[in-house]
């Protein structure tokens, strides 16, 4: 059972450990880097540029010279629609999202080091009919992009060792430091609203929303408290559409454009995307509420 929600807070009573974040210049690697800095964690912060995980004895010797206690995963292929029907593009993707994740939780294993790695809501189908997926729900992913995340998973679990496999949805926060990062959902729509003065949204398509920050401090958090190996979710509170989550954050940012509302299929997309792929946390402490987490965002990003 999980505590309820609260406000994450982290100080530095905690013994300080050596932590290594791959993808550190991504959304997320970024927050990563930043709230295990904070508490004094002593932390390397290790991007494309500095490493190829894809190369799998380079990888194995660079992380076993750094000695890391912690080695955290927040690399990820993650062009959805790419992947679909391009076998070039797959074997990337799985490369990155099934393969390497495993070879990592190796050499986590290996010398006694916890494996945090980050999956997704696309590893279900969307057509549960309660009130989302918990933890334990069987995955059955309807794209490539959600194979390849679910071969992840199995591949992390498979190795054993200290592991916490996170599962997020529909991520936003600052962008990243990176040039080859993703842009977040609002970062897109808001500029195109600022542009043109109007925007369509597809309303058919019901999530939960990750705040990049609020899932650094919660993966830190998990490790704190240091909980059984497994899968967790790790979203903020509120599922929402596209639309539904853009006209909030629009209100919020002060952003006067028309929003639309609109099917998924009026954007054709290679992949299929889940109706509903609501994540339950029922295992940890619940983040902020969307709204809560939109405010947030909106301050920081002006």
């Amino acid at each position: 059972m999980n505590g309820g929600k609260r406000v994450i807070i982290l100080d530095g009573n905690i013994m300080m450990k050596r932590v290594l974040v791959l993808g550190s210049k991504g959304m997320l690697g970024q927050e990563l880097v930043r709230v295990f800095a904070k508490v004094g964690h002593t932390v390397t912060g290790l991007d494309s540029g500095d490493i190829d995980v894809t190369d799998a004895p380079a990888t194995r010797e660079r992380i076993v010279a750094l000695r890391p206690e912690v080695i955290i995963n927040a690399v990820a292929y993650n062009a959805v629609d790419s992947c679909e029907g391009d076998e070039a593009e797959f074997g990337k993707a799985w490369r990155l999202n099934a393969e390497v994740p495993g070879e990592l939780a190796e050499i986590a294993k290996e010398i006694g080091a916890t494996f945090v790695h980050f999956s997704t809501d696309y590893v279900f189908d969307g057509e549960q009919k309660g009130d989302g997926y918990d933890e334990y729900a069987e995955p059955c992913p309807i794209s490539r992009y959600g194979e390849s995340k679910l071969g992840g998973e199995r591949s992390v679990a498979a190795v054993g060792g200290t592991f916490h496999i996170i599962r997020l949805s529909k991520l936003f926060g600052l962008p990243a430091s990176s040039a080859s990062a993703k842009q977040s959902f609002f970062v897109k729509m808001g500029g195109v609203a600022r542009d043109t003065g109007s925007v369509s949204a597809v309303d058919d398509e019901r999530g939960c929303f990750t705040y990049a920050p609020d899932l650094a401090a919660a993966t830190a958090e998990l490790l704190l408290d240091e909980v059984p190996s497994g899968v967790y979710h790790l979203v903020n509170e509120g599922a929402a559409t596209w639309f539904g989550a853009l006209v909030e954050y629009f209100r919020i940012a002060g952003i006067d454009a028309a929003v639309s509302p609109v099917p998924g299929d009026a954007f054709p997309r290679p992949a299929r995307r889940p109706k509903d792929s609501t994540l339950r946390n029922t295992k940890r402490p619940h983040l902020r509420g969307l709204s809560e987490a939109l405010l947030d965002y909106s301050v920081k990003s002006e």
